[in-house]
């Protein structure tokens, strides 16, 4: 009998540690992948053939989220007849029936645009002052005005841009392309998140909008911090040396495939993949993360003397992490929900985020980088024409009818201005672009055509473009197609 016990409770302590170990470092935080053959389609999407469908014009994706929702109407999208309405009641044909969001049962008045226009560079893009830097780049960036969302709120709106969808939980778009494409490092992971604040009343973005849902966990995106550990979990317990960690991750390696060839759980696979990957990062991060290899010169162009977690070093460390072959990297930058003091706040977050925005792109232009790279830059929706508050501090609420951003680099033809809202920047009107289509634009830059590119998920072809109508390739901001 006793025997009987031993052995029993054998079983029990080795189920607790497989069970407890498959759940630990990779699942907590890291969510990557080992070895770009581990994650290559052929071997993660059942039945269908590798990715890309055809030679991409971008290899990387840099993501500048202006989480909060910049004013269209203070950055890209002019409108002289608001200017003229400015105080004025708002035309009821423009909002009735519409979905308004801290402006209800309020009288509606216009707010004129309140910072001036120039046109930039050779093609003459029209861009507000506010953004002097955006403006020196003007011939490299391709603007769509005529951006329009679902979600009226911030953590719906964020859910639409980052997933296609506003139904939580579901994959992320960097989750969707590593899925698709793999990394182009085994050192470090394919998706990379770095965030940054400053402005007004910086909304919380939850984890969930880099994570893989019902895709394998290890596509799910990895945040790098600018204090304390870069990267949760991945520096060795103390006493511990690299030796001693080597030995450790491959006995847990093998009790875990022990397990796994049990239960065949793939995500058994997923988290012996990030315990790997853990590993090597211990090498690879604090290079990465280390800005004394930078001349001086490149610091001052950005405006950061160290990793300080502003929006500016984390551009310098997106270039740095797209030169390493990250695969996708997403900024977000926290601080641009304006419903008060528009100007003063307006003047702050493009004080903080113009000049390193547009330092990146030179940057990579600089490199050979750009050609291959696909920088995104825009919010989760636009401010509304009418004006919240009153006098000098008045703001803008939010608006999901019409909002404006931008793309350069990875096949984008630059100085082009694409799509128009109505006379005074309420409706998307001309060459209407929903995130759908910004999504199949940034998956056929990568050489993924989206109607193709699906996982099967609770009896649908799930895809990062959704399944009810056909996302468009947004075709007049491309190069040659």
């Amino acid at each position: 009998m006793s025997i009987f016990k031993k052995s029993v409770q054998t079983f029990v302590n080795r189920r607790s540690f497989l069970s407890s170990s498959s759940f630990g470092l990779g699942a907590a935080a890291l969510a990557s992948l080992a070895k770009p053959s581990w994650l290559h389609p052929a071997a993660t999407l059942k039945g269908q053939s590798s990715f890309p469908n055809f030679a991409p014009k971008a290899k990387r994706v840099i993501f500048l989220c202006m989480a909060g929702g910049p004013s269209h109407l203070e950055t890209f999208d002019y409108k002289p007849d608001l200017a003229k309405l400015d105080g004025k009641p708002m035309p009821e044909s423009f909002t009735k029936g519409q979905p308004i969001a801290q402006l209800q049962n309020q009288q509606l008045k216009c707010l004129g645009p309140i910072f001036k226009f120039r046109r930039h560079g050779q093609s003459g893009q029209e861009i507000s002052d506010v953004l002097p830097g955006i403006g020196g780049i003007a011939d490299d960036i391709a603007i769509v005005r005529s951006m329009h969302t679902d979600q009226i709120n911030h953590d719906p709106a964020h859910t639409v841009m980052n997933t296609g969808t506003s139904i939580s939980g579901r994959p992320s778009m960097g989750a969707w392309v590593t899925y698709g494409l793999g990394s182009m490092n085994d050192d470090l992971p394919g998706f990379v998140v770095l965030t940054s604040q400053g402005g007004r009343n910086p909304q919380p973005i939850s984890s969930r909008q880099w994570g893989s849902g019902f895709l394998p966990s290890k596509f799910q995106g990895v945040q790098f911090y600018s204090q304390g550990e870069p990267v949760h979990y991945v520096r060795s317990s103390p006493g511990i040396n690299r030796q001693q960690q080597r030995s450790f991750i491959d006995t847990v390696g093998k009790l875990n495939r022990i397990r796994n060839n049990k239960v065949n759980n793939p995500e058994i696979e997923s988290r012996i993949s990030q315990y790997e990957l853990a590993f090597r990062m211990q090498a690879s991060v604090p290079e990465l993360m280390n800005f004394d290899d930078e001349p001086q010169y490149v610091r001052d162009r950005y405006g950061v003397k160290e990793m300080d977690g502003s929006f500016a070093s984390n551009c310098l460390l997106a270039r740095r992490l797209a030169e390493r072959g990250t695969r996708f990297i997403h900024l977000y930058h926290r601080g641009w929900d304006h419903h008060g003091d528009l100007a003063r706040y307006m003047k702050i977050c493009s004080g903080l985020c113009d000049h390193p925005s547009a330092t990146l792109v030179k940057d990579l232009k600089e490199r050979g980088l750009l050609d291959d790279t696909l920088v995104v830059w825009g919010g989760e929706f636009g401010r509304t024409p009418m004006f919240q508050g009153k006098g000098a501090t008045a703001g803008r609420d939010h608006h999901m009818r019409a909002f404006s951003v931008w793309l350069a680099g990875g096949g984008i033809r630059g100085g082009v201005t694409h799509g128009e809202t109505d006379e005074l920047g309420y409706h998307a009107a001309v060459n209407r672009t929903h995130i759908r289509d910004l999504h199949a634009t940034m998956l056929h830059l990568l050489g993924i055509e989206s109607q193709s590119f699906t996982h099967r998920y609770q009896g649908l072809d799930a895809r990062l473009t959704g399944v009810e109508e056909e996302a468009k390739i947004i075709k007049p901001i491309i190069g040659q197609l």
